[in-house]
């Protein structure tokens, strides 16, 4: 044993085997935390009993203090009123009492209520000839002023009431406190009676102990380097924040170089370089938050701009219909926040042609959605293109495999589907073993020649584009994409410092 533990056995024997823990505090001179600490450890090994009791006790608070050092208000008031001869008006007989404003309509009501007096108009009166003795209210006042606090269960039922007059009149608090009694075991006794010795021990080895040699004769402290310390939140980098950090080094790790954009883009990089249609659902205030100031931006070049508006009316070079309307450069104006990356991949793409390329975008996107527990209306997207002369869907899915894979997810397909702006297209799917079901990871597919056509790109182009949150929804185990958002420091204190 410490020795705490056996000053708290020795002075618990000195009470008589059982005592609280002020009160062995008191005895051994330890500090109360000390002697917790040292029952906790006795307690373990069967030598101490804990016995815990749970009471309500009560204890002035800063007003009631005050008033049982200098009287309720409504007693300062009747001492003003007996001293101006028992009839005066109200704000002389408050100043005489050396009352607040705030505290006259309190002792007035009071006064009636004890019928101590009586409010004519401005004037109040008393037919007393001297102060009555204290009521129960303030004995009360005064008994828990003296004492500190005191238990509430202790109190008779009439006090109980008046307690409860005080704690409306807001002059008393309660609190639960937990009362500790330690007890000596039968196998305490028994390690009492073989003796402890008492010896001071030493916490610290230090440069001075060892060079005077007083080491080989102190008493070291023994220290439990298995037990459980205190819980410690540190701070740390938000589990999200350290996922979008992972995926950057996956796609740095493949050779891939990262880009970027502002979150406002123009409709016509956000949709009408992708062969979107300007009549598609997609541009609907239901999917997309456009900017109400300013309304509208800056097109490109006028030579870009042509190239795309014809694709869209009649398919240009490519070979297509196009969408068959007349193309309005108005509408591709309008200001929107971007509802996909690929709106910065497009972009990258009009400037760099020469293959091969290969970049990525870990970055945030907007849509009007309604948030559920695996929709947001703001959200984190993976982007990413890969370009070059002989590349096929095939490469595109290795890639992605690769990808996925670095992040622990095996249980991976791929299904077809459908984008406007890739063919053949198809989206990726991942096991959510806690949901129990796939859900997308991201869409995939080949830009179409109207995609690549007016920006001038003649080889093929590898795309994808996917959230991320529902990526990390896998990595940590959550069913509500929610969580990521909701600033529970619950959860964010039991996520580990690294994933």
């Amino acid at each position: 044993m410490r020795l705490n533990e056996r000053k708290t056995l020795v002075a618990l024997q000195g009470l008589g085997g059982k005592a609280s823990v002020e009160d062995i505090a008191k005895k051994s001179g330890l500090a109360h935390a000390a002697v917790m600490r040292a029952a906790l450890t006795l307690s373990a090994i069967n030598l101490v009993k804990v016995h815990e009791q749970q009471w309500n006790v009560a204890a002035l608070n800063e007003e009631g203090e005050s008033y049982a050092q200098y009287g309720l208000p409504e007693r300062r008031l009747l001492r003003a009123l007996l001293r101006l001869g028992g009839e005066v008006d109200v704000n002389q007989a408050a100043q005489e009492a050396g009352l607040d404003a705030g505290l006259i309509p309190i002792a007035l009501g009071w006064l009636k209520k004890k019928k101590w007096g009586e409010i004519k108009g401005k004037k109040c009166s008393s037919d007393l000839n001297a102060e009555p003795p204290l009521g129960d209210d303030e004995k009360l006042l005064a008994k828990i002023f003296e004492e500190r606090s005191i238990i509430v269960d202790s109190l008779g039922r009439k006090l109980k009431e008046v307690l409860h007059v005080l704690r409306r009149r807001k002059l008393v608090d309660l609190e639960e406190k937990t009362y500790r009694e330690l007890e000596l075991t039968a196998e305490g006794w028994k390690t009492i009676k073989k003796g402890l010795k008492i010896i001071d021990e030493v916490t610290q080895l230090t440069p001075e102990l060892i060079i005077t040699g007083r080491w080989k004769s102190v008493k070291l402290t023994k220290f439990d380097v298995t037990a459980p310390g205190p819980a410690v939140y540190p701070g740390k980098t938000h589990p999200l924040q350290q996922i979008i950090k992972r995926a950057r080094e996956i796609f740095l790790e493949m050779g891939f170089t990262e880009i970027r954009g502002p979150f406002v883009e123009t409709a016509f990089w956000n949709f009408d370089a992708l062969f979107q249609p300007q009549d598609h659902p997609a541009r609907e205030m239901m999917d997309t938050f456009y900017l109400a100031n300013p309304q509208a931006g800056r097109l490109p070049s006028r030579r870009l701009v042509e190239a795309v508006a014809k694709t869209h009316e009649d398919g240009w070079v490519t070979g297509s219909k196009g969408w068959r309307y007349k193309w309005s450069p108005e509408e591709a104006k309008r200001l929107v926040l971007r509802t996909h990356t690929t709106a910065e991949t497009i972009k990258y793409l009009a400037t760099y042609k020469k293959p091969p390329i290969k970049v990525f975008s870990v970055d945030r996107v907007y849509r009007n959605e309604q948030v559920t527990y695996k929709h947001l209306a703001e959200f984190h997207q993976i982007e990413g293109i890969v370009v070059d002369k002989r590349v096929t869907l095939r490469d595109l899915m290795g890639t992605l495999k690769t990808f996925y894979t670095k992040f622990g997810i095996e249980k991976m397909e791929f299904w077809p589907s459908y984008f406007p702006y890739t063919e053949p297209s198809a989206q990726a799917v991942a096991y959510h073993p806690k949901l129990k079901r796939w859900i997308e990871l991201c869409g995939m597919g080949v830009f179409r020649p109207e995609v690549l056509a007016p920006v001038r790109v003649n080889c093929p182009v590898l795309a994808w584009g996917g959230g991320l949150e529902r990526l990390a929804m896998i990595e940590l185990g959550l069913d509500d994409v929610r969580m990521l958002y909701a600033n529970n420091l619950g959860w964010l204190r039991r996520m580990p410092l690294c994933q």
